[in-house]
C-alpha cells in the first residue's frame, strides 16, 4: 500500500513536456551511471565507449529517506524503466533500460552493441555524446545527464605523449611552476591538457592529460616531453618551459621557450610515442618565445568538410626589424608553412606601422581579423583569406576604438559562433565579423587579462588582473560579477557540459554540486553586490515604474566619478532596499543634467519598497514647503503644534511627493531647513506647502551604511527546443535548393515582472550571405514567444555559418540564453544513394543467405576476373579483402567489392525497375528530376540496356550533359534495366552533379542465372535430337511396311529362354 501510495505521488510530479524545457530551476541529480563498474553516488556520471560493447549500470538516488530499492520496485512495478538518450549535434539514439530489476538488484543494466551507437573505428576527430537519462522517455522526469566519450577514436587519447611521471616527480615541481595553461579537444571538451609553466630554476616539459574532464586530481596522466624537445634543439639549451599550448582537432602545438613545436597528425598513429618537429622563425629568440602567445579559433570538425581547416596563430611582443618580415605568423593544418600575419603592401600605399595583438581567421567569413596597436589609437582590420593567402585590401574600413580602451590584451572568437570579443580594461563585442563593434563593459583601471568559454552553455568567464571574476554570455550585452580568486597561480577550465573548474599546480575545484545542466559559479565565493558607494534618488513614474538618479557629490575627483554611476553591469540585474522591495532594472541612462545626477536607470517595481516612518526621521510628523535656492531647493518645515526636525541621518535620504520632482537631502542647515537638488527640476514645486501623509521620506543612502544593494536577477525566462532539436549545439546540412527549419519557444517566468509584448528573442546570422534566412515569431495567448527560422541553400556556394539565437533580457544566471546551431551550405555525411531491391527480402534471409522464393540469393565466392577494385585491390581471394560482416551488408560504395549475398534473378532479365532513394537525417524521398544519373557496369560488361522516358523539360538539358559527359544521362524516374548476359553483374548509377553539393553514388549487383546455352551449342543440341527422332520414326515406318514385328520377335525369345532354363 505504501509503495502504491508512492507510485501515485511520483506520478503527480511528472513534466509531460513535448520538448527540452531548460531553465526551470536546479534540478536535483536522481541518477548516478558507470560504464566501468558499479556508480559511484554523488558523482557527475562519465561513461566511456570503447570497441567492445557500451555496459552501463545506473543507480536511483532519491532525495529522500525511501531506499534507492523501494523506489525501483515502485518504477517497476508499473511499467516504468529509464530511458537513455545518446546525443550530439547531428544525431540522437534513444536506449531503453530493461523492465525488470536482474536478482533484485539495486541497479538497471543496459547493453548496447558498439555498431548501435557508431559503426567507425577509424581515428578521428568526433564528437563527445551528451546522455541524458530519464525516468521514461518522453516524459521528461528525474532527467539527470552525463557524458559519452569515444575513447577508441580520439585523437591524442591513442598516443603517449612522453614519459609516464609518477605523483612524486610531478610533486617536485610544484614550488618552481609560476603559471598553468590549459587546452582542450574542439569537439570533446572532456579531454584536456595542462601544462607547467617554469621559473628559471627549473627545467622541462610537463604536461598532464585528462580524458574525464579535471575532476578528480589523481585521474591525470603526467607525461615528460623534455628529452623529446632536446633532441630537436640541441641539450646546450636550458631553461625549458612551457609557454603556451593549443590543441586542435588533429594536432597539438606547443610553444615553448626555446621554439614552436608541432605534433605529428594525430589521427595517423605511426608509433607508440608521440613526435613534434620545430618551427623555425627566423631572428627570434628565448627572450621572444618567452613573451609569445598562441591564438586559436575554436570550432569542431567532426565530420569535417573540405572547406573547414584549423589555424593558429603566433604572435610575438617586439617590433620587427628591417630584416624580419612580421612579428605575427599564422598557418593552417599540418603547420608546416608560417605565414607573416600582416599582408604585403604594394608600393606606394600609404601605412601606419602597427603592432599585431591578436590575429585570428574568420572561417565563416573566410577572413582574417587583425587587432592592432600604434602610437595613436588600436584599431581592428579585416582582410579577405583566399587560397591562404590575406589581400592587401582591407575588406571593410577600419573600426577605432576610442580612446578609452587603452590596455588591449587579445581578441577571441567565442567557440563555435561568430560572436568576437576584443578584451581588456574594456571587453567590446562584434556580431559582424569584425566590422563594428558594441561596448559590453568597461573596467577602468582594472584590466580583463584572460577569458574562458564553454560551448554548450554559452558562459563566457572574464577574469581580471585584480583576481575579480565576471560572468556573460555569448551574444548577451550584459554581464555580472560573480565573485573573485586569490589563487596566485591558477587557470580555469569549461568541461564539456559546462562545468567550470579552478586548477592550481597541486588541486582542482569544482562548484561542489551538480546543479541543472552544469551551472556552478561556488569556486568563486559568495555572489558580491554589484552597488556602489552613493545615494540614489528614486523618482516615481507610475505606481509600478521608478527612476533611480545616482549621486555625485560636487567635489567628487574626475578620476572616480565613474565609481558614483550606473554602468553597463547593472543592466538587467535588481535593486534591493535594506528595509524591504526590489526593483528590476530595464534601462540605463547616461546624462549630464539634473547637476548631481549624472546617470540614472528605469526600474520597474517588483516588490514596493518601504518607506521612513516618524521614529527614524521627525521632520515626517511636519508639512513641508518646498523653495528654489540657487542650483538647490531649500526644504523647510512647517511646524504645527508639534515638535519636528532634521537631523543629520536625515542626509541622502529622498523626499518622495506623488506627482512632483524628488528631492535627494545633501545638507542640514538647521532643525527646520535643508538643502536637496531635485531629480526633475522641471517638474520640481515652487514655493508650495505640502501638509503631512502628502510627501514622503525614501532611504536609499550610504552616510549610515549601505541602504541598497544589487544582485543579479533569478532566471526569468525558460527556453524550450522543438521536439526534433535535442542539442544545444545541433547542426544543419542544407543542400543546394534545400531548406531546413529551426524551432524555438521562450517562456516568460516574470514572478511579479511585466512582460512586454516586444520580441524576446533576437536572431543573429554569422555569415547572412551565405545561405537565405527568414524569421517569423509571435506570441501566443500565454505571453510565450514562438521564433521559427528557415534557412535556405539558394546559390552553389558551400561554407558554414552560426545562428544564434539570443534572449536579450535574460538574467546571466539562466542556463540557456543563447542558442547557437550551425548550418552548413554543403553535403551531410548522412545523405547517400541507395538501389531499392524490386522484391522484399528479410533481413534474415540476407544473414542467412537462403532465401525460400525461387529468385532468392547467389553467394559470390569469387572475384570477378576484371573490374575497379576498392576494399578487394590488389587481391587474389575474397578472404584476403578483410571485409567486417558490417562492410558485407553495407550500402557504401567504399564496401560494395564487399557483398557476398547479392539479389538472384533467372535468364531473362527485363524491364527490371531501377528504384533509387535518397538517404538522409530529415528521412527519404525518391529520386526524381531535377536529378539525372549516369549508369555503368563497373566489369565493362555490354549485354545489358536501359530504358527510360524523357520529359520534353528536361531533354534540352539532357542533350547538353550528354555533350559535355560523354555518356548517356538517364531520367531516374521510371529507369528500367534488361540484361541478356549471365552470372554477376555489377553497376554503378552516379547522380551528375550540379543539383547538389553531394556525390550521390550507388552501387547495386545482380545475378543471373538458369541462362540457356550460347550460340551455337543450343542449335546443335535441337539439330541433333531432331536427327535422333527422325531416325527413330523412319525405322518404325520401314519395320511397318516390311510388317516386320521386333517386339513379338522378342516376345518369342525371351519365352524359348525360359523353356531352356527349366530344362537345364
Amino acid at each position: 500500500m505504501e509503495l502504491l501510495l508512492l507510485y501515485v505521488i511520483l506520478l503527480n510530479l511528472f513534466d509531460f513536456s513535448s520538448g527540452i524545457t531548460y531553465n526551470k530551476g536546479d534540478i536535483e541529480k536522481y541518477f548516478t551511471c558507470s560504464s566501468q563498474g558499479l556508480p559511484q553516488k554523488n558523482e557527475i556520471f562519465k561513461l566511456y565507449l570503447s570497441l567492445d560493447d557500451l555496459k552501463i549500470q545506473c543507480i536511483f538516488q532519491p532525495q529522500s529517506e525511501i531506499s534507492s530499492r523501494e523506489f525501483m520496485s515502485a518504477f517497476t512495478s508499473g511499467g516504468l524503466a529509464p530511458s537513455l538518450g545518446i546525443i550530439n549535434s547531428t544525431y540522437t539514439g534513444i536506449f531503453h533500460f530493461n523492465l525488470t530489476l536482474f536478482r533484485d538488484q539495486i541497479y538497471w543494466l543496459i547493453c548496447i552493441p558498439r555498431e548501435n551507437i557508431t559503426k567507425n573505428t577509424d581515428t578521428a576527430a568526433v564528437e563527445e555524446w551528451l546522455v541524458r537519462i530519464t525516468l521514461q522517455h518522453g516524459l521528461n522526469i528525474y532527467t539527470s545527464e552525463g557524458t559519452l566519450l569515444d575513447r577508441a577514436r580520439e585523437p591524442i587519447l591513442q598516443w603517449k605523449l612522453g614519459t609516464i611521471m609518477t605523483k612524486d616527480d610531478v610533486k617536485k615541481l610544484y614550488p618552481h611552476v609560476v603559471g598553468l595553461k590549459v587546452t582542450k579537444c574542439p569537439c570533446a571538451n572532456d579531454v584536456a591538457l595542462i601544462g607547467f609553466l617554469l621559473n628559471s630554476k627549473s627545467n622541462g616539459i610537463y604536461i598532464g592529460l585528462s580524458f574525464s574532464g579535471f575532476w578528480n586530481y589523481n585521474n591525470i596522466t603526467w607525461y615528460n616531453l623534455t628529452d623529446m624537445i632536446y633532441s630537436e634543439v640541441g641539450e646546450e639549451h636550458t631553461e625549458l618551459s612551457v609557454v603556451d599550448m593549443v590543441l586542435t582537432n588533429h594536432f597539438l602545438v606547443i610553444l615553448t621557450s626555446l621554439g614552436l613545436f608541432i605534433s605529428g597528425d594525430l589521427r595517423y598513429p605511426s608509433s607508440s610515442v608521440l613526435t613534434f618537429s620545430r618551427a623555425d622563425f627566423c631572428g627570434f629568440e628565448r627572450v621572444d618565445y618567452v613573451k609569445g602567445k598562441l591564438w586559436y579559433n575554436e570550432r569542431c570538425f567532426a565530420n569535417r568538410a573540405h572547406f573547414e581547416v584549423d589555424y593558429v596563430t603566433v604572435t610575438f611582443e617586439r617590433n620587427r626589424t628591417l630584416s624580419e618580415e612580421s612579428s605575427c605568423f599564422y598557418s593552417k593544418e599540418p603547420f608546416h608553412d608560417w605565414l607573416p600575419c600582416l599582408p604585403h603592401i604594394s608600393k606606394g600605399m600609404k601605412t601606419i606601422s602597427s603592432a599585431v595583438i591578436t590575429f585570428l581567421v574568420d572561417q565563416e567569413h573566410s577572413s582574417g581579423v587583425f587587432l592592432l596597436r600604434n602610437q595613436k589609437e588600436i584599431t581592428t582590420s579585416v582582410h579577405i583569406l583566399k587560397n591562404n593567402k590575406l589581400s592587401s585590401r582591407p575588406k571593410f574600413p577600419r573600426f577605432t576604438f576610442p580612446s578609452s580602451f587603452y590596455s588591449p590584451v587579445g581578441m577571441v572568437f567565442h567557440p563555435r559562433s561568430h560572436f568576437l570579443y576584443a578584451y581588456g580594461n574594456q571587453v567590446w563585442l562584434s556580431i559582424d565579423g569584425g566590422n563594428t563593434f558594441e561596448l559590453l563593459a568597461d573596467f577602468h583601471n582594472d584590466i580583463i587579462k584572460n577569458t574562458y568559454h564553454s560551448f554548450y552553455t554559452s558562459d563566457i568567464t572574464l577574469v581580471s588582473q585584480n583576481g575579480k571574476v565576471y560572468l556573460t554570455k555569448a551574444g548577451l550585452e550584459r554581464y555580472s560579477e560573480v565573485g573573485s580568486i586569490t589563487d596566485k597561480i591558477f587557470t580555469l577550465y569549461y568541461d564539456h557540459m559546462g562545468f567550470i573548474h579552478k586548477l592550481t599546480p597541486d588541486r582542482f575545484e569544482d562548484s561542489g554540486s551538480f546543479t541543472s545542466f552544469g551551472n556552478s559559479k561556488g569556486i568563486f565565493g559568495q555572489a558580491p553586490n554589484m552597488g556602489f558607494e552613493t545615494a540614489l534618488a528614486p523618482q516615481y513614474i507610475t505606481l509600478d515604474e521608478m527612476i533611480f538618479y545616482a549621486y555625485v557629490p560636487e567635489n567628487e575627483n574626475q578620476r572616480t566619478i565613474y565609481t558614483k554611476k550606473f554602468n553597463n553591469i547593472h543592466s538587467g540585474k535588481v535593486i534591493h532596499s535594506r528595509k524591504t522591495g526590489t526593483a528590476y532594472i530595464r534601462k540605463i541612462l547616461q546624462h549630464d543634467t539634473p547637476k548631481g545626477f549624472l546617470s540614472s536607470v528605469i526600474a520597474e517595481v517588483i516588490d514596493p519598497f518601504g518607506i521612513e516612518n516618524v521614529n527614524e526621521s521627525p521632520c515626517l510628523s511636519s508639512s513641508l514647503s518646498i523653495n528654489p535656492d540657487g542650483n538647490f531647493y531649500k526644504l523647510t518645515l512647517q511646524l504645527q503644534r508639534v515638535v519636528s526636525s532634521f537631523q543629520d541621518s536625515d542626509i541622502e535620504k529622498t523626499v518622495v511627493i506623488p506627482g512632483y520632482s524628488s528631492f535627494l537631502i545633501t545638507r542640514i542647515i538647521d532643525d527646520q531647513n535643508a538643502l536637496a537638488i531635485a531629480t526633475m527640476p522641471i517638474r520640481a514645486p515652487e514655493n508650495m506647502i505640502f501638509v503631512k501623509d502628502t510627501w514622503f521620506l525614501y532611504n536609499f543612502g550610504q552616510r549610515n551604511g549601505q541602504t541598497w544593494s544589487i544582485y543579479e536577477k533569478p532566471c526569468n525566462y525558460w527556453f524550450q527546443q522543438h521536439d526534433d532539436l535535442r542539442s544545444l549545439n545541433v547542426l544543419k546540412y542544407v543542400d543546394l535548393g534545400k531548406s531546413q527549419t529551426l524551432k524555438v519557444e521562450v517562456i516568460p517566468d516574470t514572478k511579479g515582472v511585466r512582460t512586454l509584448e516586444i520580441p524576446l528573442l533576437k536572431v543573429i546570422v554569422g555569415n547572412p550571405t551565405l545561405l537565405e534566412v527568414k524569421a517569423k515569431g509571435s506570441f501566443d495567448d500565454t505571453y510565450s514567444y514562438l521564433m521559427e527560422v528557415s534557412a535556405a541553400s539558394t546559390a552553389f556556394q558551400q561554407g558554414s555559418t552560426s545562428l544564434a539565437f539570443v534572449v536579450w533580457g535574460a538574467s546571466t544566471d539562466c542556463f540557456v540564453t543563447t542558442f547557437v546551431p550551425t548550418l552548413k551550405s554543403s553535403c551531410s555525411y548522412l545523405k547517400s544513394m541507395h538501389h531499392i531491391p524490386s522484391k522484399f527480402i528479410p533481413p534474415e534471409d540476407w544473414i542467412s543467405g537462403v532465401h525460400t522464393d525461387s529468385q532468392g540469393f547467389n553467394m559470390i565466392k569469387t572475384l570477378p576476373k576484371s573490374g575497379k577494385f576498392k576494399q578487394c585491390a590488389n587481391v587474389s581471394t575474397r578472404e584476403e579483402c578483410n571485409c567486417t560482416n558490417d562492410q558485407k551488408f553495407s550500402h557504401a560504395v567504399a564496401f560494395s567489392d564487399c557483398r557476398e549475398k547479392v539479389p538472384r534473378f533467372k535468364f531473362p532479365v527485363t524491364q527490371y525497375p531501377v528504384s533509387l532513394e535518397i538517404h538522409s537525417e530529415d528521412g527519404q524521398i525518391p529520386v526524381e528530376t531535377p536529378y539525372l544519373v549516369t549508369v555503368t557496369e563497373v566489369n565493362r560488361r555490354e549485354n545489358w540496356e536501359l530504358k527510360h522516358t524523357v520529359p520534353e523539360n528536361v531533354k534540352k538539358l539532357k542533350n547538353y550533359l550528354e555533350s559535355i559527359l560523354h555518356a548517356p544521362v538517364y531520367n531516374p524516374s521510371g529507369l528500367n534495366l534488361s540484361i541478356k548476359g549471365s552470372e554477376l553483374f555489377h553497376f554503378r548509377v552516379s547522380v551528375v552533379s550540379g543539383v547538389s553539393f553531394c556525390n550521390l553514388v550507388e552501387e547495386f549487383q545482380i545475378y543471373v542465372d538458369e541462362v540457356p546455352l550460347p550460340f551455337p551449342g543450343h542449335t546443335l543440341i535441337a539439330i541433333a535430337t531432331a536427327v535422333v527422332l527422325g531416325g527413330l520414326i523412319f525405322i518404325v515406318f520401314m519395320f511397318q511396311i516390311r510388317n516386320i514385328h521386333p517386339w513379338d520377335k522378342c516376345q518369342k525369345l525371351i519365352r524359348r529362354n525360359r523353356v531352356n532354363l527349366q530344362l537345364s
